[in-house]
């Protein structure tokens, strides 16, 4: 076991890394939602009528 993680160290420590940032990006994600932060970031300046995220960015 610890002759495979000797030589595997190097993908080891980078996938771990690609994890980490997963689940920080996923964490944002649920915390905006909750604070009913909108999906689309607000780039569509607020008109949903041609979006096709229409009625699920904005709660008003």
């Amino acid at each position: 076991m610890l002759a495979w993680l000797q030589t595997n160290l190097g993908s080891v420590v980078v996938v771990l890394i690609l994890l980490s940032i997963v689940s920080l990006i996923i964490r944002k994600l649920i915390l905006d939602k909750k604070a009913g932060k909108h999906i689309c970031g607000g780039s569509c300046g607020g008109g949903c009528a041609g979006c096709p995220m229409q009625g699920k960015c904005n709660s008003k």
